[in-house]
């Protein structure tokens, strides 16, 4: 039933627009929306968290979570700035664009999304939500704004358009919307992105291969390759844009790459991430990224990719750390602006202190490692009072030349390099400074002889006593920790190496929890968090293991003795043979040479009651001179066998035989432990 809305209604300072609202929902993702909806009603933004945490739920983390704002929080979206956001869904995206631009023009089909939004939102005065059809609402869009966001709905563009041409019709338009100089920004998810592969489902229709496949049952939504995105692009003569490679995907963001800055070997190590459904996993995810990338193929098995069409824009990189608690959350940019430089930027009020002492430390450290062989990166407060800016600087990471060290089998170039990376962590121990996290992934190596040593990333550093040999066991242990690979190293010879006791090595291990903890506060992982979801990983070899296990104990085997006894390539195994859980009925043609058959119903403990035998359809009786077994009669017809080989034998020499003669059996099979099996034989055999 159609629902007449006022045109214009307000929700706290969000307006939300129902002029084009066609009066009922054409799409709901059914009760949680209600559920969402008292949510942002009752509660605030900081409280979302905790709410995430407690329900262990896919559709709360998904709409709630701030992380999600992560695709769009590096744009350079400034108050100088209108932004449209199509498919603005619940506000996941919209909560970021309100703090950052001066306004924000979101449309959305669903009128209960749209009030999930403006509620979310409803301390904004830079907000505006048309709520209807998108074809229904353009025509009276401005032409006027400096971004247009497509974040997860350019897939959907068929049912936007209606049209032949679809994702192209889609492009024109919005271009037309644009400024001159405005810049459109997709989201979306690689149909051949490597997850997959491996065993995720299809995003949008939650079946396994659909992508990859062409989207062979139909659906909605359509993603693309790389090329796939062009070739639309280049039909709409779109010539100025830029591939960005969102990790683990565009959803929940913590890595962005691009071909100026594509990912290194062991850098993908992010994978296991359902938090919707299950999956399987048909390969190690992470070293099929690493032949990946040794080939320069990174692109085109992305998981997803976010396309700017516009300028370019300067970042060529971000990383976030902001599933911390709120003094630590950072976001790690580089940017080309005359050349590379890294910035490491607080995304909170209370992280600007410790953005602020990087500088400070930057002048400490350099002190501490004077003529010691170590560099330690250049660092100084940025303008804007919430980055610091450092020097970008070519080269490997120590952890990298390890691993190549391990990968040969060179453990006497890994032990020049560990023996040098000991020499910096014992180096000026008189200064109490204590650099917790001077860990090999945080030693860039360069020269033609790698000579060249600089520490890149210092954001852990302290007044205070922590041993060398704990700083050096740390790094050992974050290492190891990280690659499975890396476990072939003998940690023991390590540990006798820096000089610590297992005693030692359990302190230090109980120190690095604490480290942790005080690093993201009281809030769970995102790992902790996909636990909650209750979503499985499967893996395909143990599926398959227990599914050849079933038809394994649901079938029967069948002996053939012709005069030289029995033998397993005289034999023959009979499958589905089971019509429910006990039941078994089953026909076999047996030839005229056939002296004996041998039964085998199961392969362990079981009871078995012969219900009819026939022998070219007349009855064999199960008398003793008919049939004989390895088990315990109970009755006339009905054996236990405390064995996991159990036979039945039938003398077929003994019945009128043919050329070809037909068997037909119908038994009763209950499998018990062999235990109970021999209780029962030997209480039958005190009874007789």
């Amino acid at each position: 039933m159609a629902i007449k809305m006022e045109q214009i209604t307000e929700i706290g300072k969000v307006k939300l627009d129902y002029k084009h609202y066609p009066g009922q929902e054409l799409y709901s993702d059914g009760d949680i929306e209600e559920q969402l909806l008292e949510i942002v009603k009752n509660h605030s933004r900081v409280e979302f968290p905790r709410i995430i945490e407690e329900s262990g739920s896919w559709p709360i983390l998904y709409h709630l979570s701030a992380l999600r704002s992560n695709i769009i929080e590096w744009l350079p979206i400034t108050r100088e700035h209108k932004v449209l956001e199509i498919g603005a869904g619940c506000g996941a995206i919209t909560d970021m664009l309100a703090r950052k631009a001066g306004q924000v023009v979101s449309v959305d089909l669903s009128s209960i999304r749209s009030r999930i939004n403006a509620y979310r939102n409803q301390d904004r005065d830079n907000v505006y939500i048309h709520v209807g059809n998108f074809k229904d609402i353009e025509p009276e869009l401005p032409t006027d704004f400096d971004f247009i966001l497509l974040i997860g709905v350019f897939e959907y563009s068929c049912l936007y358009m209606g049209t032949d041409t679809p994702y192209e019709d889609m492009l024109r338009i919005m271009q037309k919307h644009l400024k001159k100089d405005g810049r459109l920004v997709i989201a979306i998810e690689n149909k051949f992105g490597l997850k997959y592969w491996a065993g995720c489902t299809e995003d949008h229709l939650g079946t396994y291969f659909s992508g990859i496949e062409g989207y062979p049952e139909g659906g909605s939504a359509r993603t693309f390759t790389r090329k796939g995105l062009e070739k639309i692009m280049n039909a709409c003569d779109i010539s100025e844009y830029t591939f960005y490679y969102p990790y683990p995907d565009y959803k929940f963001m913590t890595t962005l790459y691009s071909d100026k800055r594509l990912p290194v070997k062991g850098e993908l190590t992010d994978n296991i991430r359902n938090f919707d459904r299950n999956r399987m996993v048909l390969f190690h995810e992470k070293y099929a990224y690493d032949g990946i990338i040794d080939d320069g193929l990174f692109p085109d098995f992305s998981n997803s990719y976010v396309v700017v069409i516009g300028k370019e824009p300067e970042t060529v990189y971000v990383k976030y750390s902001n599933d911390r608690a709120a003094e630590y959350v950072v976001r790690t940019e580089i940017k080309e602006r005359d050349g590379l430089a890294v910035y490491k930027t607080a995304l909170s009020e209370e992280a600007r202190a410790h953005v602020k002492k990087m500088e400070a430390t930057y002048h400490t450290l350099s002190e501490k490692y004077e003529g010691s062989g170590l560099a330690v990166n250049r660092c100084q407060n940025g303008e804007d009072g919430e980055s610091a800016v450092f020097e970008y600087i070519e080269g490997t990471t120590l952890e990298e030349l390890m691993d190549r060290c391990l990968e040969k089998g060179d453990m006497e170039g890994f032990q020049k390099l560990f023996d040098r990376f000991l020499k910096y962590v014992y180096y000026g121990q008189e200064n109490a400074l204590t650099n917790y996290d001077f860990i090999f992934s945080n030693i860039l190596v360069s020269g033609v002889e790698q000579e060249q040593w600089t520490l890149i990333d210092y954001e852990w550093v302290e007044v205070g006593e922590v041993s060398p040999a704990e700083i050096a066991f740390r790094a050992v242990y974050c290492y190891i920790l990280a690659e499975e690979k890396r476990n072939k190293l003998n940690l023991e010879l390590i540990m006798e190496k820096i000089g610590i006791s297992p005693e030692d090595a359990e302190e230090y291990r109980d120190n690095e929890k604490k480290f942790q903890k005080l690093v993201t506060g009281k809030r769970k992982s995102l790992g902790d968090i996909r636990a909650t979801c209750g979503t499985q990983v499967l893996d395909p070899q143990k599926l398959v293991q227990q599914y050849m296990d079933g038809v394994l104990e649901r079938r029967v085997q069948i002996y053939f003795d012709r005069g030289q006894g029995f033998n397993e390539e005289e034999s023959c195994f009979i499958p589905d043979v089971y019509h429910s859980d006990k039941d078994v009925r089953f026909e076999l043609s047996v030839d005229g040479n056939v002296q004996t058959l041998r039964l085998d119903p199961a392969n362990e403990a079981c009871v078995v009651q012969i219900k009819q035998l026939l022998w070219n359809g007349e009855v064999i009786l199960p008398v003793k001179k008919n049939i004989s077994t390895n088990g315990k009669q109970l009755k006339e017809g009905c054996y236990v066998f405390a064995t996991e080989d159990p036979n039945i034998y039938l003398p077929v020499n003994l019945l009128e035989r043919k050329a070809e003669n037909l068997l037909e059996a119908e038994l009763e099979i209950i499998k018990m432990p062999v235990e109970l099996a021999d209780s029962i034989a030997a209480s039958i055999k005190k009874l007789f």
